[in-house]
């Protein structure tokens, strides 16, 4: 597909998807030589690649219990 229809899928400018290309953020494959080049993007890749960017959801932390000693202090420092 072209950046065109590329920056529809991902719901950006076709100019954020060039500069998305032109930086490595998303697999591009550029046809021609020189400064003006024309670039294709296959959607598997491109979904793939935004997929494994999106930060995956985690547990929750928990807070740190730390046990009440007599003459201990969080640390390590007396």
């Amino acid at each position: 597909m072209d950046a065109s229809k590329a920056a529809e899928f991902l719901c950006v400018t076709r100019r954020r998807v060039l500069e998305m290309a032109r930086t490595g953020y998303i697999p591009a494959h550029s046809i021609g030589i020189g400064k003006r080049k024309t670039w294709r993007f296959r959607l598997a890749e491109v979904a793939e690649a935004i997929a494994a960017e999106m930060p995956r959801p985690t547990a929750p932390k928990r807070g740190i219990i730390v046990a009440a000693v007599p003459g201990n202090r969080i640390g390590g420092i007396r």
